[in-house]
C-alpha cells in the first residue's frame, strides 16, 4: 500500500473517532437538558421509521400483516410474540391469495 492509502485510512479512523467523541458530548448534553425525552424516546422512533419506509408501496397483505403485529406488540408488548404473529398472518394472507 502506498502512502496515499494510509493516509485515507488513518484519516477515516480520525473522522470514526471524532464522530463518536462528538456523539458522547452531545449525548452527555442532552441528558442534562430539557431535551432528555428525546433520547428515550429515539429507539422507538428509529423502528417506527424503519417500519414505515420499508411499508410504502408493499401489497395489502403487508399491510394488513402490519396492523397486526402492531395489535399483537400494543397488546402484549412481547417481541417474540409479535414477530411470530406478524410472520404467521402475513404467510396465512399471502397462502389466501392477498
Amino acid at each position: 500500500m502506498t502512502g496515499a492509502h494510509w493516509a485515507v485510512i488513518g484519516l477515516l479512523a480520525l473522522a470514526a473517532f471524532v464522530i463518536r467523541v462528538a456523539g458522547l458530548i452531545a449525548g452527555g448534553r442532552i441528558r442534562a437538558s430539557r431535551h432528555a425525552w428525546i433520547l428515550e424516546a429515539l429507539p422507538g422512533l428509529i423502528v417506527v421509521s424503519l417500519v414505515a419506509s420499508s411499508l410504502a408501496g408493499e401489497p395489502p397483505a403487508t399491510w394488513i400483516a402490519a396492523a397486526l403485529a402492531l395489535g399483537v406488540a400494543v397488546l402484549t408488548n412481547h417481541v417474540i410474540a409479535t414477530m411470530v404473529l406478524g410472520v404467521a398472518a402475513f404467510d396465512t394472507l399471502k397462502g389466501l391469495g392477498l
